[in-house]
């Protein structure tokens, strides 16, 4: 997908020559062990600060919405929180793709924390254990609809922090908004084909 999508940008956003592009290349030497540890320690340290305390933000409005009703009551049942709520209301776009039940575009939208909050989101709104979700998920999917359901999840926006990381490298967040709607497109229409595809 990343293949056809730069072909795709190539001929359409990024149209036209390309610019020629000359850069000498330093002399390569093996690094010490102290400069190797002192590189990793920055990137280590630059993904903590950031991406964590971006994950931890959506992770704490995630479990709002899922703790909490229209009237900020705590809530017994997970399908009446205002998360479900927000799933039920978007369901219907997913009902091409096969799997139009609140629980599955709940889930989606969690996982625009972390992808891993996708199961874990399942397992709580099935009723069941993450070990137990494969029996569960049988009510929920159909094999054509699970396998469009999780080609969807692999392709869509992988999460907040690589949006945040997409918004630092291109400086806009118009670019980080169009980066969010291309991939979930082409998640949406890859589901869809999948889906429709194999009747």
């Amino acid at each position: 997908m990343a293949i056809v999508s730069g072909i795709i940008l190539k001929g359409t956003k990024y149209k036209g020559n390309p610019v020629p592009f000359v850069m000498e290349l330093p002399n390569y030497r093996l690094p010490s062990v102290k400069t190797v540890l002192l590189l990793m320690w920055d990137k280590a340290k630059d993904f903590i600060i950031r991406a964590f305390t971006i994950i931890f933000i959506a992770t704490i409005i995630i479990w709002f919405l899922q703790t909490f009703d229209f009237k900020f009551n705590v809530v017994t049942d997970s399908a009446n929180s205002i998360l479900a709520s927000i799933g039920k209301l978007i369901s219907p776009i997913f009902y091409p793709l096969g799997f139009s039940d609140w629980r599955a575009s709940t889930a989606l939208i969690t996982g625009f924390s972390a992808k891993e909050a996708v199961v874990s989101t399942l397992a709580v709104l099935m009723g069941t254990s993450v070990a137990n979700l494969p029996e569960a998920l049988g009510t929920l999917f159909t094999p054509l609809s699970a396998a469009a359901f999780l080609s969807f999840t692999l392709l869509y926006t992988p999460c907040v922090a690589a949006v945040a990381a997409v918004k630092r490298e291109m400086g806009s967040n118009l670019s980080a908004l169009f980066v969010v709607l291309f991939q979930t497109g082409v998640a949406w229409f890859v589901a869809f084909a999948i889906y429709t595809g194999s009747y």
